[in-house]
């Protein structure tokens, strides 16, 4: 199944050669195993709370309605969380959480590691918690299922290719960056042309880092971390990271491009809150630092 180096020359000769490689591909097989099982749990925990945060934002109620929005009823709790200083609390904790899991994860011990990706995977949901304030439930899913199909495909295509995608990574980190530049630039200007390039060009970023980073884990795994132990318990939690942080953002970029949105201005207008609401869309919190952070 893995395509790791089976020139891989050994000490004992042919036979013992052969059964260190497929000690290695039962090995990687278990490890990659594991980097997906964490990202498929933080994704989880993400949905949850994201759910669970609009869920306590909107209401039915009219008695609890402090400002409506095409018909939905925010709450002062959905007040407070998309249209007060809040909004940047929850819009930056991501992004410093990230940080300090990059800087920490080789000291901390892989129980603490785990718990530092559930609390980043449930900050992640609660900052994209607006998406359900954006877009139809029914577009949300349809897209993560296509997102989950696009991932499932380029992460396999990454996992079992014979060429060396080394290379791209340079240009997948200057694309990152460009996207990085102008989506800040879009939170003033507004243009929808602007952010449907932005889609586009980001749903072709994140689809060559998903490729090149489960390479890069294959990789990681061949040639360093052959053994198990904690160091491979906490670069499986980085790369369940990894992973996680391009999914998201493919899945964000493609809901952007076939979601129905609704119009962020008239949404800005509309609340009458500061001037603002919460981040758009196109925030994309994932990579917005985290992937220099942990590369």
């Amino acid at each position: 199944m893995t395509d790791f180096n089976r020139n891989h020359a050994s000490p004992f000769g042919g036979a013992a050669g052969r059964v260190d490689a497929a000690a290695v591909d039962a090995g990687l097989r278990a490890h990659m195993l594991r980097i997906y099982n964490y990202m498929t749990i933080g994704l989880a925990i993400t949905g949850f709370v994201a759910l669970g945060v609009f869920k306590l934002a909107v209401t039915t109620d009219p008695a609890l309605i402090v400002h409506t929005y095409k018909g939905l009823g925010l709450t002062s709790f959905g007040v407070a969380m998309f249209g007060s200083w809040l909004r940047w609390v929850v819009m930056l904790a991501p992004v410093a959480m990230v940080f300090f899991f990059s800087a920490s994860i080789d000291r901390v011990a892989p129980a603490k590691a785990h718990m530092m990706f559930w609390v980043f995977s449930a900050l992640m949901g609660a900052s994209l918690s607006s998406v359900f304030l954006i877009y139809t439930q029914t577009d949300i899913v349809r897209v993560f299922f296509l997102t989950a199909a696009a991932f499932g495909a380029l992460s396999l295509y990454g996992y079992t290719t014979r060429r060396d995608m080394t290379a791209m990574g340079s240009f997948l980190f200057m694309g990152l960056i460009g996207l990085l530049g102008a989506s800040l630039i879009n939170l003033f200007v507004q243009s929808s042309m602007m952010q449907f390039v932005i889609s586009v060009v980001g749903v072709l970023v994140f689809a060559g880092l998903t490729a090149w980073d489960t390479q890069q884990l294959k990789n990681e795994y061949v040639y360093n971390l052959r053994g198990g132990g904690d160091v491979a318990e906490r670069a499986a939690i980085s790369g369940a990271l990894r992973l996680y942080l391009d999914f998201i953002n493919l899945f964000i970029m493609l809901l952007q491009l076939f979601g129905g949105s609704r119009d962020w201005r008239v949404f800005r207008r509309d609340i009458g809150i500061g001037g603002s609401l919460a981040i758009p869309p196109s925030h994309t919190t994932g990579h917005t630092g985290p992937v220099p952070a942990v590369r």
